[in-house]
């Protein structure tokens, strides 16, 4: 179920100077909808905002993945904080929001899996997986009921095609936060909609360029933990599942 939560008005702005410089992300849009998975991290929050330079019909997106506060490690990416921020970095970039509840989906898929994997003895990878059947799976779908084109992320990744119309995934400029390895496993039926606006990124660009649109989350740490969940208490989110 889709919860609207927030519509605004859209305005244009004249693409800056250092936008220029990177001009191969994405193709000129002619006002093409892309919905942005906005966590509520400085990431995505910078990948909406180029988007909307770039000239898209930018909507953003929060996934809520959990429902159980017990189980996650106080002050560490509580989910209603990073809603709260991706909203307001919506607000400032005046483009619509929304949140998505994928709990359901994200319990049978990501959980179910993670803990069957610990008790036949193996180390599971959830962010591998959240990627492929959350974010470029449910997530997609539901961007493209909304009449989107593409779905973008925050991920320091790059994509380009080959001379065949192959997808391939490149690592990101920034090799100390490449995140290409956690998208190996998406399909070229997942890579083709997907734009990774901060793949040409370091970070340090990243968190001047939301500085200086003073977006809420331009000093905001990283996240680390389970994907939109955050860090949890591995034993009690056991038990609850």
């Amino acid at each position: 179920m889709i919860l609207f939560v927030h519509r605004l008005s859209y305005t244009w702005r004249r693409i800056p100077p250092w936008f220029i410089k990177f001009p191969n992300f994405a193709k000129k849009s002619d006002l093409k909808t892309v919905v942005v998975g906005l966590s509520g991290g400085v990431d995505s929050s910078v990948a909406a905002y180029l988007l909307k330079e770039e000239g898209y019909h930018v909507i953003g997106m929060f996934m809520k993945n959990w429902h159980d506060e017990s189980v996650t490690i106080s002050d560490e990416c509580p989910w209603i904080d990073d809603s709260n921020d991706a909203l307001l970095v919506a607000q400032k970039l005046n483009i619509p929001f929304q949140t998505i509840d994928l709990s359901e989906e994200y319990k049978k898929r990501i959980v179910d899996y993670m803990f069957s994997e610990y008790e036949n003895g193996r180390t599971p990878n959830p962010d591998v997986l959240c990627n492929r059947e959350i974010k470029f799976d449910v997530f997609l779908k539901a961007a493209k009921s909304l009449g989107a084109d593409y779905v973008a992320t925050g991920h320091y990744c790059q994509k380009r095609q080959d001379e065949n119309g192959m997808f391939q995934l490149i690592a990101g400029k920034d090799k100390n936060k490449d995140q290409s390895y956690f998208l190996c496993q998406l399909t070229q039926e997942q890579l083709a909609p997907a734009l990774f606006p901060i793949g040409h990124l370091e970070k340090s660009e990243v968190r001047k360029i939301a500085a200086e649109q003073d977006l809420v989350t331009a000093e905001k740490k990283d996240s680390q933990g389970l994907c939109f969940i955050g860090k949890v208490k591995l034993p009690v989110f056991y038990s609850s599942s």
